[in-house]
């Protein structure tokens, strides 16, 4: 059969060319989604700060000492002592709370971690002359404030606590009426029994004010661990300690 003329033509210009070959696209790389903070984070996992036991010792002092200011205040302002009433009972807590208050640490001696501890606190450090001069200073940057474990704040409070429980127990004591004691020793173990307890409160008050303006402070009392970056930049020679 023959084909008219032209035919070829058109059917050549109707015919599409072929397609070139598609191409897949390369497979995407998968994303990096990277961890939060926290434990196995960028920050690194967190770092142990106290142990059980010594959380323990932290919570049963700071309740004994609580009820110890608690009811010296009922026992001294009017107002609270017209409202709380029950003076007998009022005394009773007050006296063997303060009695008890030395307890919780003398069992915590069985823990060698709190031993530890005590001995960096008892430790005064070139460091902690540094930091001291910072808060006089008040210089709040980075790195001016040089610490181990505990800064130097956190050793004289320490201290001083210390000392003011072993005087409060010793007034105390002598202020207890059991007739074997001088009247003139009963009176000026009241003196000082009683100026010594305002100013236990008025430490107390910014330990706790110092305290909730650091969380991760907090944290680490809470339970026990505190966060890397945070140990390394206020506390940056605690690894050597």
């Amino acid at each position: 059969m023959t084909s008219t003329p032209g035919s070829a033509g058109r059917t050549a210009a109707t015919t599409p060319p072929p397609s070139d070959p598609v191409t897949a696209p390369p497979p995407s790389e998968p994303v990096t989604v990277p961890p939060p903070p926290g434990p196995g984070g960028p920050t690194g996992p967190d770092r142990r700060r106290f142990t059980p036991a010594e959380r323990w010792v932290h919570r049963t002092t700071g309740a004994l000492m609580l009820v110890c200011v608690a009811t010296a205040a009922c026992l001294y302002v009017p107002q609270l002592a017209e409202l709380v009433g029950r003076r007998l009972l009022v005394v009773t807590l007050h006296e063997w709370s303060g009695l008890l208050l030395p307890v919780p640490v003398l069992l915590g001696l069985a823990s060698r971690a709190l031993r530890a501890d005590l001995g960096r606190l008892n430790r005064f450090l070139p460091y902690d002359r540094e930091w001291l001069r910072a808060v006089r200073r008040r210089d709040a940057r980075p790195g001016a404030r040089p610490a181990g474990k505990f800064n130097a704040g956190q050793k004289l409070y320490a201290g001083w606590i210390a000392g003011a429980v072993l005087v409060m127990l010793g007034t105390g004591l002598l202020m207890w009426n059991t007739g074997l004691v001088p009247l003139v020793w009963r009176t000026s173990a009241t003196f000082v029994h009683d100026w010594l307890a305002l100013a236990v409160g008025a430490v107390l008050v910014g330990h706790i004010v110092m305290a909730y303006g650091d969380p991760e402070a907090r944290r680490g009392m809470r339970t026990g661990s505190v966060e890397r970056r945070w140990a390394e930049r206020e506390h940056p020679h605690w690894k050597e300690e």
